[in-house]
């Protein structure tokens, strides 16, 4: 894909990988859409985007810990563009960030599940309109090879918690809607697909859980890029990636009874069945 004059926005993009992509798809001429929760950072982005002469990119602030704050994200960036024609859902928080300890976010869900899934599940909605003008378009999932199970008895993980299992429940659950959502929208010109980008990337998530590195953001990053815009991956749909190479992901992303459990869970939480 020609990404000039392509419209991207990817959430989480004023820090590790994802400040890569922007600043990447930037220099290739796209017009990106950057979306962090501190508008400091995302300046900074911003100004050194432009310091090499290339287009701005226009900043949403957003709190994606909470269903208003991911439908805020929508509606601006709906009122402003006609058209979308990548949407990267990479935001997230990590296995230990802000502590081990179970939080819930501001709409009483498990935060984990929260953040990584159901605020992409609800943006990748609201934003299909203007993914469908601009089609083909493409959808990226940033999720993980760390994956568990969705126990559907305890969905929000009130026995037995821990930060690593809340993480690989909500990147398993990315997945699962990632070949879901595709079955829905064949043809309608609109690819999904997942991804686990690179083991321990250096970005300030895997530090900040106190895990030494074993990746690059540029090894990340490239393979993000891959399904951004690799012509190789052009009209496929609902895969799973391990870094640049189509891989399976935990047995139970293809259980259709599951995923079709989570997407009533999800649709109910998110408040879109109403």
């Amino acid at each position: 894909m020609d990404m000039r004059g392509k419209t991207v926005l990817i959430t989480g993009s004023t820090d590790g990988v994802g400040r890569y992509v922007a600043s990447r798809l930037a220099a290739e001429g796209a017009h990106v859409l950057i979306h962090g929760r501190d508008a400091v950072r995302a300046k900074a982005l911003i100004d050194n985007i432009v310091e090499v002469g290339h287009r701005a990119p226009t900043f949403y602030q957003a709190d994606l810990s909470s269903m208003a704050g991911a439908r805020e994200l929508a509606a601006a960036v709906t009122q402003d563009h006609p058209r979308l024609d990548v949407f990267v859902s990479n935001a997230g928080i990590g296995s230990q960030n802000d502590g081990p300890q179970r939080q819930e976010s501001r709409d009483g869900y498990e935060l984990r599940f929260a953040v990584n899934y159901l605020s992409g599940f609800l943006l990748a909605h609201l934003l299909l309109p203007l993914l469908k003008a601009a089609a083909p378009s493409r959808i990226v999932n940033v999720a993980s090879l760390g994956q568990h199970p969705i126990d559907f008895d305890d969905v929000m993980i009130t026995r037995g918690y821990s930060g690593s299992r809340a993480y690989a429940q909500s990147k398993l659950s990315q997945i699962m809607f990632t070949i879901d959502l595709a079955e829905q929208l064949k043809g309608a010109g609109i690819t999904v697909n997942a991804l686990h980008p690179a083991t321990y990337m250096n970005t300030t998530m895997v530090r900040a859980g106190g895990v030494a590195p074993m990746s690059t953001v540029e090894q990340g990053g490239a393979a993000i890029l891959h399904l951004v815009e690799g012509d190789d991956v052009a009209g496929r749909s609902g895969l799973f990636f391990n870094g640049m190479n189509e891989a399976r992901a935990n047995p139970q992303a293809y259980d259709a009874d599951a995923r079709r459990r989570l997407r009533a869970l999800s649709l109910e939480l998110t408040g879109l069945s109403s």
